[in-house]
């Protein structure tokens, strides 16, 4: 009988129906990095988020064939430690295609709008006071018709491209950084950051993208351009956003996500105060709809494991 260990079901908000087959469920709301270890012990088959998995935690649960991770991202887990172990390790896909892009269109047309200074100036009492009958004190600027540059182009790139053309925006899908043979369809890196007046990042935290927005990149774009991050990060120097924004090397940007999370331990991104700079808490993949689907992928991987048709795997 398979024993299934979900290590942090908080982190999921959605029912989980029980898988098809024999089997043991335990579930704890969270766990911290310290009881990892002695939870996943027995476990066959381990439910995960965002908690470290690699051999320290693993050494000693020689009972687990699969790791269903309940996420895209594959950061946390040691697959190369995983592989060596003979231990399948599958992801979810494509469950946030709509949400991710819709948040992103969120962020993109308060930063294009100035949505926040100018409710800024209202509380303030600018409006109030005004001797016309609208306030004009910052562009306001359309996005269609504006090019968007996208970085990543799995389902949710994808979703991204399709719901930036319905708006009427022009689209450039970025080759890789540092490639220099083109494939068709696709504008190099370096040039999809000079030509786009937004920027998003939807592609995987790992070697070759780790801190791939520093300087040097901020330098490439537009005065008038924004850079929108929904996906891991550690793709961005937040040194660097940091001056790029006080220097008014690009018009603004706004994260989902940072280098540590929850920041416990602060983060000087979260100390800016910038109408032009918006911080949210890793909630672009986080629709009601989106965590449901993602859920209900997580069983169907784990069943089509135990049946012997492992789907979405890593390893």
């Amino acid at each position: 009988m398979e024993r299934i260990v979900f290590i942090e079901r908080n982190t999921i908000q959605a029912d989980f129906r029980r898988p098809k087959f024999p089997h043991d469920w335990v579930e704890y709301p969270e766990s911290f990095a310290p009881q990892v270890a002695d939870r996943i012990r027995d476990a066959t088959v381990i439910i995960s988020n965002k908690l470290a998995l690699g051999e320290p935690q693993l050494v000693e649960a020689r009972k687990v064939k699969m790791i269903a991770i309940a996420a895209t991202g594959s950061d946390c887990v040691d697959l190369n430690y995983c592989r060596s172990r003979g231990i399948t390790v599958s992801n979810v896909r494509g469950y946030a295609a709509n949400s991710v892009p819709e948040h992103v269109l969120l962020l993109m047309l308060a930063l294009r709008r100035n949505l926040f200074a100018y409710r800024a100036d209202v509380k303030e009492g600018k409006w109030q006071t005004s001797k016309q009958f609208c306030l004009l004190t910052h562009p306001l600027n359309d996005i269609k018709g504006s090019t968007i540059g996208i970085i990543g182009y799995g389902a949710i790139g994808k979703s991204m491209a399709q719901l930036a053309e319905g708006f009427g925006m022009k689209v450039l899908l970025a080759e890789h950084k540092g490639v220099t043979d083109i494939r068709p369809g696709r504008t190099s890196f370096t040039e999809a950051l000079k030509e786009s007046d937004i920027v998003t990042l939807h592609c995987p935290l790992n070697d070759e993208t780790r801190d791939m927005f520093g300087a040097e990149e901020f330098a490439m774009m537009r005065a008038n351009a924004l850079l929108i991050n929904t996906a891991r990060g550690a793709l961005i120097q937040d040194e660097a956003l940091i001056k790029a924004l006080q220097s008014g090397l690009i018009a603004g940007a706004a994260v989902d996500c940072l280098r540590e999370e929850p920041p416990r331990h602060g983060n000087a991104l979260l100390d800016l105060n910038f109408p032009n700079f918006i911080v949210t808490p890793h909630v672009a993949w986080a629709s009601d709809e989106a965590v449901q689907a993602l859920a209900d992928q997580v069983i169907d991987n784990i069943e089509a494991f135990v049946a012997g048709n492992p789907r979405n795997v890593l390893t």
